[in-house]
């Protein structure tokens, strides 16, 4: 379906479709450069749902690619990970490893 009709269905704009398509928010097309995009029935859902998710936790259209972006890319993720860690909001790996090293050595010591 054209971009208007998903629209329409969808309950947003021509301009926010475009918009999450440039963020990564839907699915790649095969279609190639100067082709007008079909929505297809999977990049209506991936739309609505990103609206979903972006509603349920506060968050806009580019927080949302972001956290996409720290899901699929590694070196972002470790990144992420690493404020994490320096703000207190997320464990270091270590800990928990060590804590489960702890239990393995304390179920050694009863056996």
């Amino acid at each position: 379906m054209r971009i208007s009709a998903a629209a329409d269905r969808l309950g947003t704009t021509p301009r926010m479709l475009r918009y999450r398509e440039a963020l990564g928010l839907l699915p790649p097309t095969a279609e190639g450069p100067g082709r007008h995009r079909q929505y297809s029935p999977g990049d209506l859902a991936a739309a609505a749902w990103a609206a979903v998710v972006e509603q349920r936790h506060g968050v806009g259209p580019r927080e949302l690619a972001f956290a996409l972006r720290a899901l699929s890319d590694p070196a972002v993720a470790d990144d992420v990970r690493r404020l994490g860690e320096l703000t207190g909001r997320v464990s270091p790996p270590t800990r928990a490893l060590d804590f489960d090293q702890r239990k393995a050595q304390r179920l050694l010591r009863r056996g």
